[in-house]
């Protein structure tokens, strides 16, 4: 893996990158075909996959699925940043959110890091894309928003075997060969040739479709390389916006999550993918197309299986009732105010509290109404869009393992 150098990085002025002249057809497969043994199996993965995630979705208010999307959002970074080796829990990317950065240079640099995954993502989950995710543009556009608020320290990249130092430009494709594992992707000259063909083949898919290819379009990706640095995230959050867009998941799960607890087998299935075709049984192509279908079975098997432990912890009596335990716990060692389980009820029961109504819920004046929900506010258990908005409820990473249990790992103590 290219080793990051704290260094600021020059305007790339060189655009000249050489093109080897390798044939697009190294790529193929590119898409699970109708003649694969497996396509009747994925092909009911699909529908798994839409059955469940439709119905977690329509399961929820708005409200809740706003707080869980920003919930979702940081653990997805957390979860994706961790594949790469980069280890920032969700409640130090809280406090990044909230500007709380680290005085530790290393610790700071990998909180702009989330903070700037978090931004794009939340880009994309509010429709920030102007194309489809299976095109070149949305691609130079993601890796754009996301590489321009890193901090200069983590814009190097050196290749650790040829010593050779690059900037990491945003939004623009490598200059330099690399090697990633066994796998030596195209030349970089190559690179807008195979992306071309690559928007023509995932770019303008039926939703069904995407949703089928999804992980051929993540490895195909991946195994082009476009970009110096970047590109695993890239890939993951292409991943995220094409089944966001073809599932409307509301971005309330995260296959991240998945291939992170996964991990061995996600890379595993990756450099399987990179091989070449076993014998006539496997595929027409040039890449094994058994491999290929492989990973396609484990990434849909890896959504559903986010899409149904969301399912559970968004059970609501479950929540509910963990939800409830925690208030009335902190009234009870004085946490927060007495009352403030009223407030919660509420939201829990109507989906939101409005102000003029919170004194009648409370039961208590103006002042002492305002401090409970102050409390709370600053808990980060309930919020507001403004000063006059009604509150909804929300999910802090700090609160959320006791919410929602398994979600991610408890900060180390």
């Amino acid at each position: 893996m290219p080793k990051k150098l704290a260094k600021k990085p020059a305007k790339r002025t060189d655009k000249s990158a050489v093109d080897r002249n390798e044939p697009i057809s190294s790529m193929e497969p590119l898409l699970v075909t109708d003649s694969s043994p497996r396509r009747a199996q994925l092909n009911e993965l699909v529908f798994e996959l839409t059955t469940v995630a439709t119905a977690l979705k329509t399961s929820l208010p708005e409200g809740m699925i706003d707080a869980l999307s920003d919930l979702v959002r940081s653990m997805n970074c957390y979860y994706s940043n961790l594949i790469e080796g980069h280890n920032t829990h969700p409640i130090d990317i809280e406090r990044a959110l909230a500007e709380d950065l680290s005085a530790d240079t290393e610790k700071r640099n990998l909180q702009l890091e989330a903070k700037a995954h978090i931004a794009t993502q939340r880009w994309i989950d509010d429709g920030g894309l102007v194309t489809s995710p299976g095109t070149t543009r949305a691609l130079q556009d993601i890796h754009r928003r996301f590489e321009e608020a890193m901090p200069p320290d983590l814009l190097w990249v050196e290749d650790p075997k040829t010593g050779h130092r690059e900037a990491v430009v945003p939004g623009e494709f490598r200059t330099a060969d690399v090697q990633v594992g066994r796998h030596i992707p195209v030349s970089p000259g190559a690179v807008p040739r195979f992306l071309d063909r690559w928007e023509q083949t995932f770019g303008r898919l039926s939703k069904f479709e995407t949703v089928l290819q999804s992980a051929a379009a993540h490895h195909r990706l991946l195994w082009i390389h476009p970009f110096s640095d970047g590109n695993g995230r890239v890939a993951r959050l292409v991943s995220h916006a094409m089944l966001l867009r073809s599932l409307e998941t509301g971005g309330i799960w995260s296959v991240a999550r998945g291939l992170a607890r996964n991990v061995v087998d996600y890379k595993g299935h990756l450099a399987a993918c990179d091989l070449q075709r076993r014998n006539d049984l496997d595929g027409r192509g040039n890449l094994s197309e058994e491999t290929l279908d492989a990973f396609t079975s484990f990434f849909l098997t890896a959504c559903i299986d986010q899409v149904k432990f969301m399912t559970s912890l968004m059970e609501p009596a479950g929540l509910r009732k963990r939800i409830m335990d925690w208030v009335k716990e902190e009234e009870r060692v004085g946490g927060i105010m007495p009352s403030s389980h009223r407030v919660l009820a509420h939201i829990l029961a109507h989906r939101e509290l409005e102000r003029k109504d919170v004194n009648e819920v409370i039961g208590f004046d103006d002042r002492k109404s305002r401090r409970v929900t102050a409390a709370l506010h600053k808990r980060g258990i309930i919020t507001a869009a403004s000063h006059r908005a009604a509150f909804r409820i929300a999910f802090p990473a700090t609160l959320a393992p006791i919410l929602m249990p398994g979600l991610y790992p408890a900060l180390p103590r």
